[in-house]
C-alpha cells in the first residue's frame, strides 16, 4: 500500500461518519454529570460556535428552552424564593440543566448542518452498534459471575439478578436500564423505517435484555400502528419477528418478569389483605354434617373434614378472595418470590429504612405514606390527580406553576438528600412543602413498601407533571407549541420521525427526560437528520 492509497483510505474513513459528534454522544449520554459537562466543553472547543439563532419566527432552535428558563426566573421573583439560600442552589442547578439542553441541541444542529445525511446515518448506526455491544458485554459479565447462562432465572445472591437482571444491562450510557431500553426502542423504529433489518433485530434484542415492560408495551403500540397503516410487506414481517422475539423472551427467558408485572398489576387494582385460601370441591354444609351422629372414628374424621372445608369456604366468600379447587386434598401455596425474604438485598433494605425513617419524622405532612393505606390505583395516576388538583386549588399558580424544584422534578428529588439521583449537600437540603405533601409522598409510600410495589407505574416522575406543576399551563402549552411543533411542522416530510415523536410522547410519562440529559438529545438528532434528509430529497428532485 503506497502513501496515496493510505491517505485516500484515511480520508474515506474520516468522512464515513462524524466522529466528533459520535464522541460527543458517547460522553454526553453518560450517566455522570461531570462527564456530560466535559462533553459540552470538549465539543465547544472542537466546534466553537454560540450563534444559537433564537427568533420568534422560524427559530433555528426550539424556543421552548428559553420559555421555561423565563418562567422559572419569573416564578422566583413572584414568590421571592431568592431570599432562601437553599432554594438558590436548587434554582441554579435546575437552570443549569436547561442551559445544558440548549448547548447540546446547538451542537447537534451544527453537526447536522455541516455533514451529509449519509455520514450522519453512519454515525447513528455506529452509536447503536456500540450500545448493543456494551449491552452484550453487560450480560456476559453477569453470566461469568454467576456461572449460569440465563441470569433471568437465577435466584441466588438474594435474587440480585433474576427478574432484575435488566437493571444491570445499562449499555453505553451506564445509566439506569430504562434509558438503555428507550434508546434501543428508538433504534428499532429508526432501523425498521430505514429498512436495516439486522440492526433493527439487534436493537430489539438489546431492548429485551434491558427488561423494561413499560417501554416494551409502548413500542408494541407504535409497531402495531406501523403494521396497520404504514409499512411494506417486508416491514410487516420484521414487526412480526420483533413481537415473536418479545413473546419468546417473556415466556422462555424471563417468565418471572411477566408474572411480576401481573402480580404488581393485581396488587394495585385488586388488592387483598388476606391470603388465598385453598379448599376442596367436595364440601358438605356443617349443619348437615352435625345432624349425622357418628358411629365410628372414621365418621368423626369425615365430620371434622367437612367442618374444616365449610369454614374455609365461608371465609373465602367473606373475604372475596380467589378460591382454587383441588379435589379431595388441601394444597399448600408456593412461596411468594416477591416477598422480602426472597427478594430484598441488603442495599435495598438500607434504602427502605432511610425512607421509613423519613416518613416517621415527617408523618404529619405525609397523608398517604404516613397513613399506611394502600391506594388501589397506580402512583402515576395519583400523581396526575395531585398535579391537577393542586393547580385547581391554587389558581394563582395555574399559569406559571409552583416554581422550579418546588413540585415535581429531578432536582426536587435530588435536593432531599435521600439518595435519589445521587448525593446532595446535607447542609443545603431543600424540600418544598408542596413537593413533600404530593409527589414525594407518593414515592415514599410505594418505594418504602414491599418490592412488588417498586414499579415505574408507581413512580410520580413525568415530563408532563413537571411542566404542569412547576411551569404551569403556559409551560405545557409552550412545550406543545415551541418544542413539539418545532419538529412536527415538518410532518409531511418525516418518515421515522413521526413514529419516534409518538413514542417519545409516551415515554414522557415515565421520567424527567429533559433533566436526565440523555434521551432528549438523541431524539433531537434523529428528528433533525430526518428533516434534513427530507429537505435534501426535495431539492434534488
Amino acid at each position: 500500500m503506497n502513501l496515496k492509497t493510505a491517505d485516500f483510505n484515511f480520508k474515506k474513513l474520516a468522512g464515513f461518519a462524524d466522529w466528533k459528534l459520535l464522541a460527543f454522544l458517547v460522553l454526553f449520554l453518560d450517566v455522570k454529570l461531570v462527564v456530560k459537562v466535559a462533553a459540552i466543553v470538549l465539543i465547544y472547543l472542537a466546534q466553537f460556535d454560540f450563534k444559537f439563532g433564537f427568533k420568534f419566527k422560524n427559530s433555528r432552535l426550539p424556543l421552548f428552552y428559553l420559555l421555561v428558563i423565563g418562567i422559572a426566573i419569573l416564578n422566583g421573583l413572584l414568590y421571592k424564593s431568592y431570599f432562601n439560600i437553599r432554594y438558590d442552589l436548587v434554582f441554579l442547578s435546575g437552570i443549569s440543566f436547561w442551559v445544558l439542553c440548549i448547548l447540546a441541541i446547538h451542537q447537534v444542529k451544527l453537526s447536522v448542518e455541516k455533514n451529509t445525511t449519509e455520514a450522519l446515518h453512519n454515525t447513528i448506526l455506529i452509536f447503536f452498534a456500540l450500545n448493543a455491544a456494551v449491552s452484550g458485554l453487560n450480560l456476559l459479565r453477569i453470566i461469568a459471575e454467576i456461572h449460569t447462562l440465563n441470569p433471568y432465572l437465577y435466584q441466588g445472591q438474594n435474587q440480585k439478578y433474576f427478574i432484575g437482571t435488566g437493571d444491570f444491562i445499562k449499555g453505553l450510557t451506564f445509566d439506569v436500564s430504562i434509558t438503555n431500553a428507550v434508546l434501543n426502542a428508538l433504534g428499532v423504529i429508526y432501523f425498521l423505517i430505514r429498512k436495516n433489518a439486522l440492526m433493527q433485530l439487534i436493537c430489539m434484542v438489546a431492548l429485551l435484555l434491558a427488561g423494561s415492560n413499560s417501554v416494551n408495551l409502548m413500542l408494541t403500540g407504535v409497531l402495531a400502528l406501523l403494521f396497520l397503516f404504514n409499512s411494506t410487506k417486508n416491514q410487516k414481517s420484521l414487526i412480526a419477528i420483533c413481537i415473536v422475539f418479545m413473546a419468546v423472551f417473556m415466556i422462555n427467558v424471563s417468565p418471572q418478569n411477566s408474572n411480576y408485572s401481573a402480580n404488581a398489576f393485581n396488587k394495585i387494582f385488586h388488592r387483598s389483605d388476606h391470603p388465598i385460601i385453598l379448599v376442596s370441591t367436595h364440601t358438605t354444609p356443617i349443619l348437615q354434617a352435625a345432624a349425622i351422629l357418628p358411629k365410628s372414628d372414621e365418621e368423626k374424621r369425615k365430620i371434622a373434614h367437612h367442618y374444616l372445608d365449610s369454614v374455609s369456604l365461608i371465609m373465602a366468600k367473606t373475604r372475596k378472595v380467589n378460591t382454587y379447587f383441588y379435589p379431595y386434598k388441601h394444597v399448600i401455596p408456593p412461596p411468594n418470590l416477591d416477598s422480602t425474604p426472597y427478594w430484598e438485598a441488603p442495599d435495598t433494605a438500607a434504602m427502605r429504612r432511610v425512607l421509613l425513617q423519613f416518613i416517621a419524622v415527617n408523618n404529619t405532612d405525609l397523608p398517604i405514606s404516613a397513613a399506611g393505606n394502600k391506594p388501589r390505583i397506580p402512583g402515576k395516576i395519583i400523581a396526575l390527580q395531585q398535579t391537577i388538583g393542586f393547580l385547581l386549588q391554587h389558581p394563582f399558580k395555574m399559569l406559571t406553576g409552583d416554581g422550579l424544584g418546588n413540585f415535581s422534578s429531578k432536582i426536587a428529588f435530588k435536593a432531599t438528600n435521600l439518595g435519589f439521583n445521587g448525593s446532595y449537600l446535607a447542609k443545603y437540603v431543600y424540600i418544598n412543602k408542596d413537593f413533600l405533601t404530593h409527589h414525594l409522598d407518593i414515592y415514599l409510600h410505594f418505594f418504602s413498601g414491599e418490592p412488588g410495589l417498586h414499579s415505574i407505574l408507581n413512580n410520580p416522575n413525568s415530563v408532563y407533571y413537571q411542566l404542569l406543576g412547576e411551569y404551569g399551563v403556559i409551560g405545557l402549552l409552550g412545550f406543545l407549541i415551541f418544542y413539539l411543533w418545532y419538529f412536527l411542522r415538518h410532518y409531511n416530510k418525516l418518515s421515522y420521525g413521526i413514529p419516534i415523536l409518538g413514542f417519545v410522547l409516551g415515554i414522557f410519562f415515565l421520567e424527567y427526560w429533559f433533566e436526565q440529559l440523555s434521551i432528549i438529545v438523541f431524539v433531537e438528532l434523529l428528528l433533525l437528520v430526518n428533516i434534513k434528509e427530507a429537505d435534501h430529497k426535495i431539492i434534488t428532485t
